[in-house]
């Protein structure tokens, strides 16, 4: 993680820096300048344009009442892109493009997801409506709380009794509620 953190934080504006040099020396520091405020207002205009973009699919997601993942990826994705255009240099400039091409954008995440779920994985629990959506619910519908107790029943043996108890103790319809109906 360490040689990561250090070439973010020298390797990239090193490499920046070469790139402006060369391109500099090309075609002059005038004709550069502008082309660097070029890419920043071209990646501006875009962010705008996809953002409010994938802000309307995000929101039919969540008005058909599904989990939008794939579209806030996106939206992060379209985030980064546009912070990477505003980054004065070329080579994030070009990584910044890249991420504006929606299929691109989608496999990167695709293989963002994967690598997550792959490393232990993430449970997301959404509350899309919060309990105050419009219309009526059916009982235990989304947004609903339903409370109630649980016992961890994976120590126990066949028979139903906890593997470590010994033989003279209580019996277990005397300890124990039966398993098969709830609990007061």
């Amino acid at each position: 993680m360490g040689l990561v953190i250090l070439f973010i934080l020298i390797g990239i504006p090193a490499v920046e820096l070469w790139l402006l040099i060369e391109v500099g020396s090309e075609i002059g520091a005038g004709p550069t300048i502008a082309l660097i405020i070029l890419t920043a207002v071209l990646g501006t205009l875009l962010f705008r344009v996809q953002g409010l973009a994938t802000l309307e699919r995000l929101r039919a997601h969540i008005d058909r009442g599904e989990t939008p993942v794939g579209e806030v990826v996106s939206g992060f994705g379209l985030l980064f892109a546009g912070l990477l255009l505003l980054i004065p240099g070329f080579a994030t400039d070009a990584l910044g493009f890249l991420l504006f091409i929606p299929p691109v954008r989608r496999w990167l995440a695709t293989l963002l997801i994967a690598y997550i779920v792959s490393r232990g994985g993430s449970t997301i629990f959404v509350n899309l409506r919060g309990g105050q959506g419009p219309g009526p619910r059916a009982p235990g519908g989304p947004g609903d709380i339903i409370d109630g107790e649980f016992e961890d029943l994976s120590d126990r043996d066949s028979t139903g009794r906890p593997e470590d108890r010994n033989a003279g103790d209580t019996p277990p319809s005397l300890d124990r509620p039966p398993h098969d109906r709830p609990r007061d």
